[in-house]
């Protein structure tokens, strides 16, 4: 199963309305969306829930929050949740204002996010 294509142009064109500089990525089946070259959010294929969902870089401040919500869920890929970062089923970002106001969030976490070490080049 590919991602939502439909989601993917969704929050292009709500990145590009708030003007944010941002690159996408396709990354393990799904999409990944940066901006100054950190993570920003992205499209997560979940077999369990059978469905693309938004995951979302959030930040510790807001997570706990936020995962209150009935349509939020702990980003959780080894066994371990990451904090700061959650899933957001598809009944969570239905709404052109539900999805601005997750990206809202992760732009405003964006610049305190550290960036993750570039990966050394093989020789």
């Amino acid at each position: 199963m590919a991602y939502d294509e439909y989601l993917a142009d969704r929050i292009r064109l709500n990145l590009k309305e708030k003007k944010a500089n941002f690159t996408d990525q396709k990354m393990m089946g799904g999409l990944l969306f940066k901006m100054d070259g950190k993570m920003l959010c992205g499209i997560h294929i979940d077999k369990k829930y059978g469905d693309s969902l938004l995951m979302a870089r959030i930040g510790e401040a807001v997570y706990e929050k936020e995962l209150k919500k009935p349509y939020c869920l702990p980003m959780d890929f080894t066994g371990r949740p990451m904090k700061g970062y959650i899933f957001v089923t598809p009944e969570g970002f239905d709404s052109e204002d539900d999805l601005s106001y997750w990206l809202d969030l992760c732009i405003a976490f964006n610049p305190l996010a550290k960036a993750s070490k570039p990966k050394k080049k093989k020789s």
